[in-house]
Parts: structure tokens; sequence; C-alpha cells
């Protein structure tokens, strides 16, 4: 790869603001957000995609722990998590195949633009908090607060896997607003 090339790699990278993931590191609110450019240099990212899926978990917040299983089928156990609005998350995840998989959190538009990055640069190194890549017989975290309900999407993004169908959902309920709890046991309908 040419001067032009890496730099034009590099370019599309930060550009793109994905978030990336280093080979067997696990990754919570302490990671560094850089990736390593094809030329060996490091980027950050910074958080790409705001809080539309949440932010970066604090070990000591966990809620509980999500154990999740890759496979070679290309397949990860489960692929649908159901949480809280508000609710720190720490994922085991484990790789049972043999080769290397990731666990990617994020939208559906940023699991596909760096799924067609992926493609082009599988070797690329990355450190975000959202995801973790894993080889074959390890195991690897990633501890997310999840912000705001809805569906938070994740991924493997190794060439050829997302296309098989190596991806999941999670489901992120609206936490209850102390009026709708007022509301249900029936004190928003009078005065003190």
């Amino acid at each position: 790869m040419n001067t032009f090339q890496k730099s034009l790699a590099v370019g599309l990278l930060v550009s793109c603001g994905l978030a990336w993931a280093h080979e067997n590191e696990a990754h919570g609110a302490a990671s560094a957000s850089a990736a390593k450019a094809p030329d060996g240099h490091s980027h950050s990212h910074g958080d790409a995609h705001g809080d539309a899926i949440g932010v970066a978990g604090k070990p000591g917040k966990v809620s509980r722990t999500v154990n999740v299983d890759m496979t070679d089928a290309m397949r990860f156990n489960p692929a649908n998590v159901a949480v809280k609005q508000g609710e720190t998350i720490r994922f085991v995840v484990k790789n049972s195949g043999q080769v290397k998989h990731e666990f990617v959190l994020g939208t559906d538009k940023e699991l596909k633009e760096h799924y067609e990055v992926m493609k082009k640069f599988p070797e690329m190194e990355h450190s975000d908090p959202n995801m973790v890549t894993v080889a074959p017989g390890k195991t690897g975290e990633v501890i997310w607060q999840f912000t705001q309900s809805g569906t938070v999407d994740f991924a493997c993004l190794q060439p050829g896997h997302y296309d098989a169908g190596m991806k999941g959902a999670v489901s992120v309920a609206a936490a209850k607003s102390t009026a709708s709890k007022a509301k249900a046991d029936g004190h928003t309908d009078h005065k003190h």
C-alpha cells in the first residue's frame, strides 16, 4: 500500500467516526478511543455515536452480566438481549470458534458502514469501549450503559461474518418515569 492509499484509508476511517477494538482486549470506561491506522499511527474517534446507543459503562456500576457465545456457525448465543434503560451491562463474550470474532454495539447504520471498511482493511486494529475482538478460545468483555430506550444492534464485523448473519439486538425497555409510577398507584389524582 503506497503512502497515498494509507492516507486515504486513515482519512476514510477518521471521517466515518466509527468505533474499533483491539484483539483480545477487554474494553470498559478506562479504554482510550483510538484506532491504529494501516500506517501504524493511532487516531482518536471520540464518542462518534453520541448517546444514540448509550455510553461506556463504569465497572463499579454494573447492574448484571450477560454471557454471549460467538461460534463459527456465525451466530451469537443469545442473539437477543433485553435490558432496561439506565442499566449498565457487562457483556462477557466468549469465542467458541476457530476463527477471530468481534462483538460490536452500534446502530444498524454504523455497523454497516464499519463492516464495509473492515472488508477493505480486515486486519485494522481499533479500540473503543463499545466493542471487543476475541481470538479463538478466548474471552473478552464490553461494559455498556444503555441510556436510551429502543434497539441497539450488535454484530461481528470480520469479513464475511456480518453477511453470514452474525448479528443480534439489545432491546432497551424505557425506564418508568416518576410521574407514571405515581399515576399507576393513584397519587396524582389528589393533592396533599
